[in-house]
């Protein structure tokens, strides 16, 4: 008569396999019995017509405020047109002459425009009384036919 393919070792992996099998399923169901979420219902969020999260679901019959296409603006806002033309005053508050570039912050409103030495009409220095105008370049506005106040 044949032997049992079964050996003691595999009997009891087996055994151990099943243990942890129903020790896992155990586990489960207590984690479900004591969860505090609830299921689906208390992890719902609703928007509601502000746009605001809420936790109680849109009446179904509250009256929805019509809003025309027509009415919907997807732009940005105008600002004020610049006159690049005027001549403007500043001071030279950089400039590299090895790379050829730097910035002039204008008197009246300390703002700071780029400067190319393409965009000059004499040699400046840092700090440099200048008078110059503005084109919009790629990144920005530009300051251009810069020249010395003297």
């Amino acid at each position: 008569m044949a032997r049992s393919q079964n050996t003691f070792n595999k009997k009891e992996r087996e055994k151990k396999k099943l243990q942890k099998r129903k020790e896992k399923q155990e586990k489960k169901e207590e984690r479900k019995a004591n969860s505090p979420g609830g299921g689906l219902d208390e992890m719902m969020v609703y928007l509601d017509e502000n746009g605001n999260f809420t936790d109680t679901p849109p009446d179904p019959n509250a009256k929805k405020k019509e809003i025309k296409a027509k009415d919907i603006q997807i732009v940005t806002p105008k600002t004020a047109a610049e006159d690049l033309t005027a001549e403007r005053r500043g001071k030279v508050a950089f400039f590299n002459d090895a790379k050829g570039y730097g910035f002039i912050d204008q008197n009246e409103t300390q703002e700071r425009y780029f400067v190319h030495m393409n965009g000059l009409t004499e040699a400046v220095r840092e700090g440099d009384k200048v008078r110059f105008q503005l084109e919009k370049g790629p990144k920005g506005l530009n300051a251009i036919q810069v020249q010395i106040v003297k």
